[in-house]
């Protein structure tokens, strides 16, 4: 039989090992949880999910919502999982989180194929391995990680939202609904002035942080540090202009106040955390500040002034590679291609990317062959820009796309969307191929699906590598302009999903 250890039992490895495990696969799950926890998780159960509660839209006509079809037309296992444990979100796929960990353990516990080992990995070897270890890896595996590659990994900060006690809140100024009216009224709002919105961004902005500790160990001495664009803490946002919020995350457009008629200034909504709608979150409101100051700063919002905090707000680091530069394009790494790399630490942003992410290695790593040897894939690699390598075909490389597409179709080799014009002054570069004469064809997923081009976003050179998440930017678009918005995010989710199902039946 053939056998694999996964590293960490996050939303990736759960779903890569699910994957490989129905497969036929012996995988060894090792998690390190809860012996040696992170600074944001609170259990030791497998796909704890510790930001926000939600996996975003279920529409088509959304880039998360198409994401999503697409995942199910490839055989996701978590997604189905996360739907037996949604809570009420109007057209978003909100979560129980205790439940839905609870459960993806359990199923992963009783599968006769998967054997849990409760321990942490700090150094990679010759085995057959994918790390799903996550934006919070370990430091110990860090910096194995950080001497195998020779890259200095970035790291930066990750924030949480609190979490309110649903009776504590002020029904006389909060009030049920979801924008623009569409679908059950499943968020709670609170409504600002003009005033009261300013004075809570003052608030927001003069607040005092938390100071991390952790980062000015000597492990992270002279690392710049970053945030997710999607978590970036609401103080954060509030230091980058009076205005930022209320055209943001508190815009009040299509919030109006039922009865009235009359649109807030701007609103925060609160978004449940369980099916019996015992406590919410405050959407957008990740935060690094003080507990004693969430508590001083938060009650400002009008309906909070007495509200009970079942969970505060706090910070942690987040970790990932520089995907193009250390990956192949079947997510192995180019210095030890035993080892897949999945999830975040690939760079890939949010909950289901990162179930992508462990879905795309699990489809790679099944092409592979039962004995000691690896059974490569036949991937046309990408090598640095203007660098010849001496099993480069031709060894000067391209010239332009048309001479490098011809090439490919001579040899009968997969397309691997290489970009003449990638960086951002559109200066073009030469590409330069390069073959493993032990591998066979990878089919890289069609570049019209959000999936097909995460993974290309994972492995194709860029200027400036940054973690990215599901959106209608990486889409091609139509020939033909298609002003309607609407019009076109529909049409670009039908053309998807056809091509998605013309490609699993090419593979029959």
């Amino acid at each position: 039989m053939k056998k694999i250890k996964i590293i960490g039992a996050g939303l990736a490895g759960s779903e890569a090992a699910l994957q490989l495990a129905d497969a036929g696969w012996k995988v060894s799950l090792f998690e390190m949880r809860p012996h040696q926890t992170t600074p944001a998780h609170e259990t030791g159960k497998f796909a704890e999910v510790v930001c926000s509660n939600s996996f975003k839209s279920k529409l088509i006509t959304t880039s998360s919502g198409l994401l999503k079809e697409e995942m199910k037309l490839l055989g996701c296992k978590l997604l189905p999982i996360a739907e037996k444990c949604s809570v009420p979100a109007g057209n978003a796929l909100a979560v129980d989180r205790g439940k839905f960990s609870e459960l993806v353990t359990d199923i992963i516990s009783k599968h006769p194929n998967i054997k849990i080992i409760r321990e942490e990995v700090t150094e990679l070897d010759d085995e057959l391995t994918i790390v799903a270890t996550g934006p919070l890896t370990s430091a110990k595996l860090t910096k194995n990680l950080i001497e195998l590659i020779g890259e200095e990994q970035l790291y930066f900060f990750d924030a949480i939202a609190p979490i309110m006690d649903v009776e504590s809140l002020d029904y006389d100024v909060v009030y049920r609904k979801t924008r623009y009216d569409k679908g059950e009224a499943d968020y709670l709002n609170c409504p600002f002035t003009k005033e009261e919105y300013y004075e809570f961004v003052e608030a927001l902005d003069a607040g005092e942080k938390h100071e991390a500790h952790e980062f000015e160990a000597e492990f992270f001495a002279d690392i710049k540090f970053r945030f997710y664009e999607n978590c970036t803490p609401i103080e954060e946002l509030a230091r980058r202009g009076k205005d930022t919020l209320r055209f943001g995350v508190m815009r009040p457009v299509g919030l109006e106040i039922p009865g009235t008629d009359k649109r807030p200034y701007a609103v925060i909504q609160l978004r449940a955390e369980n099916n019996e709608n015992t406590s919410y979150n405050l959407v957008g409101c990740q935060t690094m500040l003080k507990y004693g100051e969430q508590q001083r700063i938060f009650r400002l919002i009008p309906g909070l002034q007495n509200a009970e905090f079942l969970r505060f707000g706090s910070i942690h680091r987040n970790t990932y590679l520089n995907g193009p530069h250390i990956l192949n394009p079947d997510l192995s790494l180019k210095a030890k291609p035993n080892i897949f790399i999945a999830g975040q630490l690939a760079g890939v942003e949010g909950y289901v990317e990162s179930i992508l992410g462990g879905m795309l290695v699990a489809r790679n790593v099944s092409k592979l062959g039962l004995g000691n040897e690896r059974d490569l894939f036949r991937i046309p690699h990408l090598c640095e820009t203007g660098v010849s390598q001496d099993n480069c075909v031709p060894k000067e490389g391209f010239g332009n796309e048309k001479d490098a597409t011809e090439f490919r179709n001579e040899r009968k080799y997969i397309e691997l969307d290489c970009h003449i014009e990638r960086s951002r002054n559109m200066q073009s570069f030469p590409i330069n191929l390069s073959f493993d004469s032990a591998q066979d064809d990878i089919n890289l997923l069609p570049e019209t699906t959000i999936s097909g081009q995460l993974w290309r976003h994972l492995i194709i050179p860029t200027e400036n590598f940054q973690p990215m998440n599901a959106n209608f930017g990486l889409l091609p678009s139509f020939e033909k302009k298609i002003r309607d918005k609407k019009l076109k995010k529909q049409m670009l989710a039908e053309r998807s999903l056809e091509d998605l199902k013309k490609f699993n039946q090419s593979l029959k």
